[in-house]
């Protein structure tokens, strides 16, 4: 039987991924069914054009775009997150590159999905993620002058211990007269 009359599932397309990229992609898991693996940031743009062009795939919508934060994982510290959807199969996949925080590089994806540019402009807002290439690669959603990226684990929880202010103005504790 030919892939072409099957339906795509999950082991054909990590097939396909193994016979292109052999063993430089890694850690394929499938949370809640959906296939998950990793592949360095050099080969971000290679693993998305395939993923693309290949006539059994046919993943050609970036759902969506977005980083994560590592503290603790040295050199591994943002990774990008890709999800995209083959609309044809109604198949979903996620993949993930890393980058170190101090040199956080990834090559833009915005020449193969148009999406990417502004999911690109707000991962650089909120985790500085260097998109090498995009187009307009400044601030989306947080003011210009700001000189951090908000959703690094960078800062600490909030004090619990703080009596300058009234939990109840904000919905928590205290009773309801």
């Amino acid at each position: 039987m030919s892939l072409e009359n099957m339906s795509l599932t999950n082991e054909i397309v990590q097939q396909k991924l193994a016979e292109k990229f052999g063993d430089q992609l890694g850690n394929f898991s499938e949370p809640y069914g959906m296939l998950t693996f990793e592949a360095p940031k050099e080969l971000n743009l290679k693993v998305l054009q395939f993923l693309y062009d290949d006539e059994t795939l046919k993943f050609r919508f970036l759902t969506d775009l977005q980083a994560v934060h590592y503290p603790n994982d040295k050199g591994r510290e943002l990774a990008v997150v890709y999800h995209l959807h083959n609309l044809v199969d109604n198949v979903r996949i996620r993949f993930k590159v890393f980058t170190d925080i101090n040199q956080p590089d990834v090559f833009t994806a915005t020449q193969l999905f148009a999406t990417a540019n502004w999911m690109e402009r707000e991962t650089y807002d909120f985790y500085g993620v260097n998109f090498v290439g995009h187009p307009n690669l400044k601030r989306i959603l947080n003011v210009d002058e700001m000189d951090y990226f908000p959703l690094r684990k960078e800062f600490p929880l909030e004090d619990q211990t703080r009596t300058d202010k009234d939990d109840e103005m904000f919905g928590r504790g205290g009773s309801i007269n």
